[in-house]
């Protein structure tokens, strides 16, 4: 139990796909700019890890490892993401129309998300088994979604601060990534 919440914890703050991965980063900049927006998006990407994962952890142990098929895995990981945001995106379209057009064109960027693939790729890695590959997954979506929520509300303030103009919209939204980077790696002192 105690190697599942440090993975949990180790994937969430100390290697966190954003920050420290450098993984997602075009939906981090692209949707943090409304703190809805950017929970909506951090909660379809943790569902999506965590399906994905449940998905391609057996897909490759069961299939792909006892026919010596291990090269295939990214072209069958990708088609199964791919595949899971349709499907989700279905059904947000038909649940909840605002939420749909609120996302926009970012959510079936999430099929080229490289932090929801990275993650399928990080698990068969490290040799989690299939819940050490859940709670990894549930991890960095927690981590993703954590970090979009967080960079949201510093963006809305920035919109009232006084910003000089040469560091309006997208330079002072690098500078605030590089200070929050620097922030998450400070998890790396404490393991």
């Amino acid at each position: 139990m105690s190697e599942l919440i440090a993975i949990f914890f180790a994937m969430a703050l100390v290697n966190n796909m954003v920050l420290v991965k450098f993984l997602g980063l075009c939906p981090f900049f692209g949707v943090s700019k409304n703190l809805s927006s950017a929970s909506s998006m951090g909660i379809a990407v943790l569902l999506v890890m965590l399906v994905a994962s449940g998905v391609t952890w057996p897909i490759f142990h069961l299939l792909l490892v006892p026919y010596g098929a291990e090269f295939m895995e990214t072209v069958i990981f990708i088609l199964v993401i791919a595949s899971l945001v349709q499907i989700i995106e279905m059904t947000i379209k038909r649940t909840n129309l605002t939420l749909y057009n609120a996302l926009g064109i970012y959510l079936p960027l999430i099929t080229t998300n490289c932090a929801v693939l990275g993650i399928s790729f990080i698990n068969i890695q490290q040799h989690y088994s299939f819940w050490e590959s859940l709670v990894a997954a549930l991890g960095a979506g927690a981590g993703f979604t954590l970090v979009l929520i967080i960079m949201s509300g510093i963006r809305e303030r920035l919109e009232l601060a006084d910003t000089p103009r040469a560091f309006q919209g997208t330079p002072i939204a690098f500078i605030t990534a590089m200070l929050l980077g620097l922030s998450f790696l400070a998890f790396r002192g404490m393991v």
